[in-house]
């Protein structure tokens, strides 16, 4: 019998040239959360002397050299900094690698931010005639945004959307309803914005981004039923249902899932589908 096929189509390999504008390097900060590492993506027109980095990782001196040389390798000049969030694996070489290479670092939360300028929904980066759109998806966290690369088809997820395995909604900062208008959101780029492929945070390059979004969407309805039920059979904490619900993934992600049912236990609350205080 077959095994049922990764959904999104995952790419054999992690790292190195995705789509004619976007080139990973993975740190080299493997993990359960993780998975293979950070990716960190250098993003620039072929023809263009200036590339844009987003999220640089974690600070590993090693690593954020590496980006560099990895961009001067290409004959770039690293002339920006991006964020998809704050969270450290993603974030915390950021400010080093600014000075390392004389950039500025945008992000949705000032905290993370080098210099005026942030980012917002709907706002347009231009760097050496490359272009990103800034897509709102919070959810995982509060501060979760997406870079559509629109002369690619491609969006660069962050950890909305992982290349392997299903994301966190890090409550109380992440929130289930927020997470799934993102989803949302990102299908409709699948549908009506020419996306076809996700650059995503961790893991593999996924080449049927509709079938990797849609999947998302039934995993967190299948999942959302799974803990109302729990909830309805007696189990009243998230530690419990994670038992119950989560006993088939490794113990070692618990902690993480547990995450993820208090934000689905908010969700369910919030709708008035369970009676918990």
């Amino acid at each position: 019998m077959t095994a049922a096929k990764p959904p999104g189509e995952p790419r054999a390999t992690i790292g190195g040239r995705a789509t004619a504008r976007a080139l990973c390097v993975l740190a080299p900060n493997p993990s359960a959360m993780t998975l293979d590492g950070t990716n960190t993506w250098i993003v620039a027109e072929p023809d263009s002397p200036l590339a844009v980095v987003i999220d640089p990782g974690p600070l590993d001196e090693g690593h954020l050299a590496h980006v560099v040389e990895v961009a001067e390798g290409l004959g770039k000049r690293v002339a920006l900094t991006l964020l998809t969030h704050g969270h450290p694996d993603h974030a915390e070489g950021a400010a080093r690698f600014a000075e390392l290479t004389g950039t500025r670092v945008r992000a949705l939360d000032p905290a993370l931010r080098l210099g005026d300028e942030g980012l917002a929904a709907g706002d347009t980066v231009t760097t050496g005639g490359l272009e990103l759109q800034v897509v709102s998806t919070p959810g995982h966290t509060a501060d979760s945004l997406s870079f559509h690369l629109p002369a690619d088809g491609a969006v660069l997820t962050g950890d909305t959307v992982l290349g392997r395995g299903t994301t966190v909604v890090a409550h109380p900062d992440g929130r289930l309803g927020d997470y799934l208008d993102s989803l949302r959101r990102l299908q409709a780029l699948t549908v009506d914005g020419g996306v076809d492929t996700v650059l995503p945070g961790h893991g593999p390059v996924l080449t049927d981004a509709r079938g990797a979004v849609e999947y998302y969407l039934a995993h967190r309805a299948h999942r959302l039923a799974q803990v109302e039920t729990a909830v309805e059979s007696g189990l009243l904490t998230a530690a419990d249902v994670v038992s119950h619900v989560y006993a088939d993934v490794d113990r070692s992600l618990w902690p993480a899932a547990e995450l993820s049912v208090q934000a689905q236990l908010a969700y369910l609350r919030e709708h008035g589908l369970i009676d918990l205080p």
